[in-house]
């Protein structure tokens, strides 16, 4: 670390052999602000986007609490019948998994796979495969303490 004479001097200037630093003035600015790198010239992490979507259905309170919840349904399962407030994203790790939607054509999401699941839709899922089990990230994000899903009648 290079003394620059005061605290937060010593703090921008800091450097290591796996670290490169940027100019404060470029990082405010927003031009390099969220991109990672490493200690190769060309090291910087490779975002790519698995999914985008609009939605109007978030949480409007002042605080959300965020949950991401590991799902594994064995050859057969099913989930009970039931809606969620808010959206909730599936990400198939491996396995399928057949939603049937209310309203809908039922779909199903294979590994690799991402699906949005619409908020006060009545649902079920279903792992329909005999021979593999069906494992997912559920991402949740919802006003604090408000229940994952609802029971559906």
């Amino acid at each position: 670390m290079r003394n620059t004479g005061t605290k937060l001097g010593r703090v921008m200037k800091w450097r290591t052999a796996m670290q490169k630093t940027t100019e404060i003035g470029s990082a405010i600015s927003g031009l390099t602000v969220g991109v990672t790198t490493s200690a190769r010239e060309t090291g910087a992490a490779k975002l790519k986007v698995l999914h985008r979507e609009a939605t109007a259905a978030m949480p409007k309170a002042p605080d959300q609490e965020i949950r991401v919840l590991l799902a594994t349904l064995d050859p057969g399962d099913c989930t009970p019948y039931h809606s969620h407030r808010f959206p909730v994203t599936v990400y198939m790790l491996e396995g399928a998994f057949t939603l049937e939607l209310d309203g809908r054509e039922a779909i199903t999401v294979k590994a690799g796979e991402i699906f949005v699941e619409p908020p006060l839709v009545k649902m079920t899922g279903r792992n329909l495969d005999a021979g593999q089990t069906a494992r997912m990230v559920l991402f949740y994000v919802s006003d604090p303490n408000v229940p994952f899903a609802d029971p559906a009648e």
